[in-house]
C-alpha cells in the first residue's frame, strides 16, 4: 500500500513512518514544516534503509491536495498534521480551529474526491473533557473538553464520526493519544519541538543537556499524591506500532473505530523527573510555577480494546523511554540542529 502521512516530519510522525516502511508500506509524506525539520526524514531513511517521498505543503491547501492524490496511487492517509499544544491553543484559538478542524475537513474532501475512504486520525485522550472519570474508556461520550486543542480534536472526531454514517465506504480509526514520549532506540529520531518545549520530556531532556537552565513543575497543589500533575505516558515507538496496527484493522473494517493508546497507568510529573535522573545519573533543577490554565490533575487510559481488537499493548517500559529520551537528546544536543 501507499500511505500519505501528513505531518510526517513530526514527533510522531517520524517514527511511525519507521515502523510503516519496516513494514513494508510506501510512504509519501506532507509536512510544512512548521513544527518539524526535513532532516529527521534522513535520519528514518538511515534506520530503515529506504527514503520516504517529501512534498513540502499545508493540508489547507486544496489545490495541493489534489495533486498528491491524482498523481499517487494512495491508498490510505494517517492524519498526523496539527498543533498541539494546550497552552497555546487557549491564546490562540482561532489558529487551531484553523489549522485542526479547517484543516482536517480539506483532507477528507480531496479523499473522497479521489475515492480513498481509510484515515487514521491522531486524536488526544482530552477529547473525554475536564468531568470524565479515571480511567478513560471508548464507551464514555466526548465530554466538555478544557482547552481549544482538546476542542478542536473532539470537533473532529465528531465531523469524522457524521461522514462515516453518511457514506459507507468509509474506515476511520481515532487514535486517542495519552502521552507520548521517549524517541527511537537508534538515537536518531526524537521529540525536537521549536522554542520553548510545551511537553515535559524534552524540557527535561533540554535541561539535562545544558539547554535550559531549570524545569518549571506547573502546579503542586493537585489531588494528587504529590501535588503534581498525573499522566499515562508511553513509549512514542508503541504510539507509532499502534498505526500499523490500526492500518491493519481497516482493510477488514468500515466506520468509526476509537482506541485509546495508553499503557493504562499514570505517574506524576515528580515521579518522571525522579526517573530521568536515575537513568541519565543528570541532576534536573526545577521550581514551581503557577498551574496552567487548561491542565488537569490527573488521567490515564483503559487500554483493554486496544488489546481486544488491533492487538496492541503499550510494551516499553519507563526505563527503557528514559533511557532512549537521554540517548536522543544527549547525541543531539541541538535536536536536527533546524
Amino acid at each position: 500500500m501507499t500511505i500519505l502521512v501528513t505531518g510526517g516530519a513530526g514527533y510522531i510522525g517520524s517514527h511511525t513512518l519507521v515502523e510503516l516502511l519496516s513494514s513494508g508500506q510506501q510512504v509519501l509524506v506532507l509536512d510544512n514544516l512548521s513544527n518539524a525539520s526535513k532532516e529527521s526524514l534522513s535520519r528514518v531513511a538511515e534506520i530503515t534503509g529506504k527514503q520516504p517521498e517529501f512534498v513540502k505543503g499545508d493540508i489547507r491547501d486544496a489545490a495541493l491536495l489534489d495533486t498528491l492524490f491524482s498523481e499517487h496511487n494512495i491508498d490510505a492517509v494517517v492524519h498526523f498534521a496539527g498543533l498541539k499544544a494546550v497552552g497555546e491553543s487557549v491564546e490562540q484559538p482561532l489558529r487551531y480551529y484553523d489549522n485542526n478542524v479547517n484543516g482536517t475537513l480539506v483532507l477528507v474532501n480531496a479523499m473522497q474526491k479521489a475515492g480513498v475512504f481509510k484515515l487514521v486520525f491522531s486524536s488526544s485522550a482530552t477529547v473525554y473533557g475536564s468531568d470524565a472519570l479515571v480511567p478513560y474508556h471508548e464507551s464514555m461520550s466526548r465530554g466538555q473538553t478544557a482547552n481549544p486543542y482538546g476542542t478542536s480534536k473532539a470537533m473532529t472526531e465528531q465531523i469524522l464520526t457524521d461522514l462515516a454514517a453518511a457514506d459507507s465506504h468509509w474506515s476511520i480509526a481515532l487514535l486517542r493519544y495519552f502521552n507520548p514520549v521517549g524517541a527511537h532506540e537508534s538515537g536518531l529520531i526524537g521529540e525536537d519541538p521549536f522554542g520553548v518545549p510545551n511537553n515535559l520530556m524534552p524540557f527535561i531532556t533540554q535541561v539535562a543537556v545544558g539547554r535550559r537552565d531549570k524545569l518549571f513543575v506547573f502546579g503542586n497543589d493537585y489531588p494528587t499524591a504529590d501535588g503534581s500533575c498525573e499522566r499515562d505516558y508511553l513509549h512514542v515507538v508503541d504510539l507509532a506500532i499502534g498505526h500499523v496496527k490500526a492500518l491493519d484493522y481497516l482493510s477488514a473494517n468500515t466506520g468509526v473505530h476509537a482506541f485509546n493508546l495508553g499503557t493504562g497507568s499514570a505517574l506524576s510529573v515528580l515521579a518522571m523527573i525522579n526517573s530521568f535522573e536515575l537513568a541519565s545519573g543528570k541532576s534536573i533543577p526545577f521550581e514551581f510555577a503557577p498551574r496552567r490554565i487548561g491542565d488537569l490533575p490527573a488521567f490515564w487510559a483503559d487500554p483493554a480494546k486496544a488489546l481486544t481488537e488491533l492487538g496492541w499493548r503499550a510494551e516499553r517500559g519507563l526505563e527503557q523511554i528514559m533511557s532512549d529520551a537521554w540517548r536522543w537528546q544527549s547525541q543531539n544536543p541541538d535536536g536536527y540542529g533546524k
